[in-house]
């Protein structure tokens, strides 16, 4: 029995020791709170940081890094076009109960050099690992269909984005990596979670978080439309009759 007890702490203190020699990100972002005004065309997120030993020095060793950058989740419906009779009308649809309004992953070389596809599902590492869960039962092939369609959707607005070579890596100490943010993201808090994988097994990660938020203008009238959507709306037909009747009169005025 005491055999036993020994070989048991022993081998809590291996565990112990193995995690000791894991390194210890410190990262931080050029920017925690980005303000969307008139004329906001995008902006650039710098990521970068250094990778540490226990003690704080350098922690050494064959490291990649990928960065996953992440919106605040929202719900999406998805409408599949199909063409009947030479006219394009909606077909099947189904529904996403959290998708990210924003992705985008960076890391030092091509994930699957990095990372087994099993480790990549559970990090969610790049956009084919994506947990995409529709509300309700779909037939797993439509699944595939309509996630594949949602990326391609958001990849084309901007707002998905992988880049396999996005991360530099110096000495394997210090790491920085390019985000780029369209101005169509929407508000609220972000996420930039760093991870430092070594030999398929990801041995570190940090987060750090940014502020998306609305100024000026911008942020008066997407407020009146949250909190006051029935009467956004009379504005916004009232707005559109009269630009129309106006219109209508300069014409006819030529």
């Amino acid at each position: 029995m005491k055999a036993l007890a020994r070989l048991l702490l022993l081998a809590a203190g291996l565990v112990l020791l193995t995690a000791a020699r894991d390194p210890i990100l410190v990262p931080d972002v050029s920017q925690h709170q980005i303000e969307v005004r008139q004329g906001f065309t995008g902006t650039e997120l710098l990521l970068f940081g250094a990778i540490l030993d226990p003690a704080g020095t350098r922690a050494g060793g064959d490291y990649d890094i990928v960065v996953v950058v992440e919106g605040p989740t929202q719900p999406v419906v998805l409408r599949e076009k199909r063409r009947v009779a030479g006219v394009w009308i909606n077909a099947d649809s189904t529904t996403y109960r959290s998708v990210p309004s924003y992705y985008a992953v960076a890391s030092s070389r091509p994930l699957a050099q990095i990372v087994d596809p099993r480790t990549a599902a559970i990090y969610e590492f790049g956009l084919d690992s994506l947990q995409l869960s529709p509300s309700g039962t779909i037939d797993p092939a439509a699944q595939t269909r309509f996630a594949g369609g949602l990326v391609d959707l958001m990849r084309r607005h901007q707002l998905y984005s992988q880049d396999e070579a996005g991360v530099t890596l110096t000495g394997q100490v210090l790491y920085r990596a390019r985000i780029f943010l369209p101005s169509s993201v929407q508000t609220g808090t972000y996420t930039a979670e760093t991870f430092a994988v070594r030999h398929g097994r990801v041995v570190a990660s940090a987060i750090a978080h940014v502020e998306v938020r609305k100024l000026g203008i911008e942020r008066a009238i997407a407020r009146f439309a949250r909190h006051y959507a029935f009467f956004y709306g009379l504005v916004a037909v009232a707005i559109s009759v009269a630009m129309g009747w106006i219109a209508g009169r300069l014409f006819a005025l030529v």
